[in-house]
């Protein structure tokens, strides 16, 4: 293939508003459909064909280039919102979070980290469930998140161990002993005993 600048007749390092500029014209140009009844059609459709596919090429050099800067830029974020969160400062982390545009797995992680160590519980868990379930094979994230989901699980079947425990029999003990402290301050719970 053909340098993609030369086909679109630009300089490299040309802007996006260039490159669309550039095509823009071109495609029309050589759009096939003005070439219907011409013996020159073949050549029309070769040439259009070769500005389509020099027009995608650039578009995905801003395409990665872009990530790329994106992504380091964002991994510097991310690195400064650990430092912060290891040092305990979390409304510092919270806030960095807060106006970063990109919400990807390690955001909802960071997001959800910071809730936690902040009380904020339910927050929090929602913030680490979602980066789990972007990102299931992430080890940390999914330790993270079963840690959480088993304390819970510990502290609902406490809750059910203590409700189960309280049966009639122990309904009656427990009212025997309060009529019994009560009659020893002068008063009475139940007048029957």
């Amino acid at each position: 293939m053909k340098n993609p600048y030369e086909v679109l007749g630009i300089r490299k390092g040309a802007s996006k508003e260039e490159v669309k500029r550039a095509y823009k014209n071109l495609a029309k140009k050589y759009h096939p459909d003005r070439y219907l009844d011409n013996p020159l059609s073949h050549l029309a459709e070769e040439k259009f064909k070769e500005i389509n596919e020099a027009y995608e090429t650039i578009m995905k050099e801003f395409e990665n280039t872009h990530y790329s800067n994106y992504s380091d830029y964002n991994q510097n974020d991310f690195s400064k919102v650990r430092e912060y969160i290891n040092r305990g400062d979390f409304n510092t982390a919270r806030n960095i979070l807060s106006s970063m545009n990109v919400r990807n797995s390690e955001w909802y992680y960071l997001m959800g980290i910071t809730f936690m160590r902040l009380g904020f519980y339910n927050q929090g868990y929602d913030f680490i469930k979602k980066a789990h379930f972007m990102e299931p094979n992430n080890f940390e994230y999914k330790t993270t998140y079963e840690n959480i989901v088993n304390r819970q699980r510990a502290y609902s079947s406490k809750t059910y161990e203590y409700n189960r425990e309280s049966d009639m029999c122990d309904i009656c003990v427990k009212l025997y002993c309060a009529d019994c402290c009560c009659e020893c301050l002068g008063g009475d719970l139940i007048s029957c005993c």
